[in-house]
Formats: structure tokens, sequence, C-alpha cells
């Protein structure tokens, strides 16, 4: 079920978020399935972590998984967070003024690359996940709160040139 259900929601999430203009709930209900699936393997891997290392593994190896871990549990409640006030939007519990104040995503912390050296490579993969989720979740945030209004490069250059040649006539 990990990864390959993992990849079918992130398909389905992109295709979904690739051809919209604004949040609708089948976007946010499939962004939070993907999310709840990345959750729960975090949590599997982190509490596996937390048991007391086999006499090899050194501290900062046991530092390492326990920062990385709170950063990375950190991250999907945010996510998880920010989903659920969607939710709560689109079922009419909160209002749109309500999460546009109170609902921001926050800043994501990213991974140490030192202390992401001393992981396993299937916890730092997991790890890297999370924060391309969190990016994700940022831009549909950040695209939402300026009411989808993207700036286009095309857009810009045709204002130049109509500014340029306003000040000519």
């Amino acid at each position: 079920m990990r990864a390959w259900r993992r990849g079918a929601l992130w398909l389905i999430a992109t295709a979904m978020m690739a051809r919209t203009t604004n949040l609708s709930r089948p976007i946010i209900e499939a962004l939070y399935s993907e999310a709840l699936v990345l959750a729960d393997e975090v949590r599997a891997v982190f509490t596996a972590g937390t048991r007391e290392p086999p006499n090899g593994e050194e501290a900062l190896v046991r530092l390492a998984l326990s920062t990385e871990g709170l950063k990375t549990t950190t991250r999907m409640m945010h996510v998880l967070a920010w989903l659920l006030n969607q939710r709560a939007l689109f079922s009419g519990e909160l209002s749109e003024n309500q999460v546009r104040l109170h609902g921001a995503l926050p800043p994501d912390r990213p991974a140490d690359p030192t202390q992401l050296a001393l992981l396993e490579p299937a916890t730092r993969e997991l790890i890297a996940d999370t924060e391309r989720l969190h990016q994700r979740i940022a831009r549909l945030d950040e695209a939402w709160r300026q009411h989808f209004e993207m700036d286009s490069p095309a857009r810009a250059f045709q204002e130049r040139i109509g500014r340029e040649f306003g000040r000519r006539g």
C-alpha cells in the first residue's frame, strides 16, 4: 500500500491541481487522502525509531532520527491542519474570512542535510516526500490567498510595452 498508493494519490491530486483556477472539494479530498497515507507512514517510521537502538547505533543517529522525526511530524500536522481548514470551509463550518485570517500554512523547516546523511535511505525518501507535499500545499495556499491571480510573464511584458508606448504618445 505504501509507495504505489501514495504515488497514485499524488498523480490524482496533481492532475486535478494542474487544471484548476480555484480550490475544489475533490482537490482537497485527494490531497487529504494523500496526506493521511503519508502521515501514517511517518508515524510508523518514527515510532519504530523510538526504540532502544542496537548496540552498533551511535548517539548521533538517534539524535538525527529524533530531530528530523520532530520536524517531519510537525510538517505533516501543519499540512493536515491546512487541509482540515479547507474541508471545514467547504462544509460551511468556517467562513472564508476565518480561514484567510487564521488558516495560513506555516513555513516549513527543511531537513538538515548533515542529519539526513545519518539516516537510512528509505527514511530520507519519506522525509523528502513530506517536504514535497508541504511545498505543493504552500503553492496552493499562496495561490488561494491571491485568489489564483497569477502573474503571467507575457502579461507583464504586454503591460510594460503599453506603458512605454503610453509615454511616447
